[in-house]
């Protein structure tokens, strides 16, 4: 019974030793967390005893915090605070803590071992659906041309000005109009253009004549003012003008004028805002990731667009997920189930872009404990040594 209980002792230690080297081992890997074995006395259930050795009650995991090592690859994502990232692997959850990501050849986002990470889908009237999680999937695709068909301008036109000296107007007399100005607008297959905007005073107010690439759309629309400034005709101060085709087989544009906002005032002719819609092709240039785990494509004209928002996970006893991969956990009894969320909100830590987790390892503490575990081997050694010499004596009598 003895030997027993001493080799007990031995094998307690030994298994202390392997948590131990292994969280040495892993002292520079990603997210990783240190564990640490727990025992207990082996209790045998006899009314007088001396106990039956020792046992290994479990390995436990920490998940502390680690510290967050700055990489500035985009890809490389860590938590700060609670959360997991949601990976799916073949139709299965796993979670991980790692943010090492990178793109297959078909575009996903996933880890090292091919499992992938899972995100929201977002919604074509803006926001993201949080009932479905998808793969995030990074194309590099061209974003199509979208046509211009509304140029929103926020001008002030001088209240003392007055109707031009030559008539009638002609965009290539500037003594034919008081003011101008410009801006970049697109045909549906993406080809800049330039629409010059043209102000001319008249004893009832103004004249607002168009051209694009320097010809003139239709003839000038009205423009009326009231007392106070603002805009009072047309009502709502949308101008229509005609078509323009411009003959390299796009569709034949037709762009309206806001002057909404605009007013007559007595100081000098302003142009406060020029925003016209419409958008060349662009090709994606890079990929942000912003705190709150929002995906933006950029691309090369300007535009970003949302592709996904990273989801994460959090559980009641995160010691309680099994641990099945190099960096991943799936979900068991003892961890309850996950509460899926997004970065910064409610307990959620937020994701920093652009750096990793390291590992939760004390390397000073790991020491110690490679020295405690040293001498109790070398004790229950001892102790088996001595039973041996204590067997020897009693053969020997």
């Amino acid at each position: 019974m003895s030997f027993s209980v001493a080799l007990s002792g031995l094998n307690s230690a030994t298994t202390d030793l392997r948590v131990t080297s292994n969280n040495i081992a892993n002292a520079n890997t990603t997210a990783f967390k240190s564990s640490r074995a727990e025992f207990a006395d082996v209790f045998t259930g006899a009314a007088v005893g001396t106990g039956a050795g020792v046992r290994l009650s479990q390995v436990r995991q920490d998940f502390a915090q680690g510290n967050v090592e700055i990489t500035e690859r985009q890809l490389d994502l860590a938590i700060s605070g609670k959360g997991f990232f949601v990976l799916g692997d073949g139709g299965s959850r796993l979670y991980s803590r790692a943010g090492s990501f990178g793109l297959n050849p078909q575009g996903f986002v996933q880890n090292a071992e091919g499992e992938r990470l899972q995100v929201y889908e977002p919604i074509a009237t803006g926001g993201f659906n949080q009932g479905q999680l998808i793969d995030l999937r990074i194309q590099s695709e061209t974003l199509p041309p979208v046509a211009s068909t509304l140029v929103d301008m926020n001008v002030n036109l001088p209240a003392g000005a007055q109707p031009p000296t030559v008539s009638p107007f002609t965009a290539s007399d500037p003594e034919s109009y008081n003011h101008s100005t410009s801006t970049v607008v697109f045909d549906s297959l993406g080809v800049a253009h330039t629409a010059t905007y043209f102000f001319i005073k008249t004893p009832a107010g103004w004249d607002v004549a168009t051209a694009i690439d320097g010809n003139v759309s239709g003839t000038p629309q009205p423009v009326a003012f009231s007392a106070n400034g603002t805009v009072t005709s047309p009502a709502n101060g949308l101008l229509s003008y005609p078509a323009y085709d411009p003959g390299n087989g796009a569709v034949p544009m037709t762009i309206g004028l806001d002057l909404s906002r605009s007013t007559q005032f007595g100081g000098n002719f302003v142009v406060n805002s020029l925003n016209p819609d419409g958008q060349a092709e662009g090709r994606l240039r890079n990929i942000e990731i912003d705190q709150t785990g929002v995906v933006l494509a950029r691309f090369s004209n300007g535009r970003s667009t949302a592709i996904g928002k990273i989801a994460l996970a959090d559980f009641p006893n995160p010691e309680g997920l099994l641990k099945i991969s190099d960096a991943s956990f799936q979900q068991t009894f003892n961890s309850g189930n996950p509460t899926l969320g997004e970065a910064t909100e409610s307990t959620f830590g937020l994701i920093q872009s652009g750096g990793l987790e390291t590992s939760n390892v004390d390397l000073t503490e790991e020491l110690v404990n490679t020295i405690t575990a040293q001498r109790l081997f070398q004790a229950n050694a001892r102790v088996i040594s001595t039973l041996d010499e204590i067997t020897q004596t009693i053969i020997n009598i």
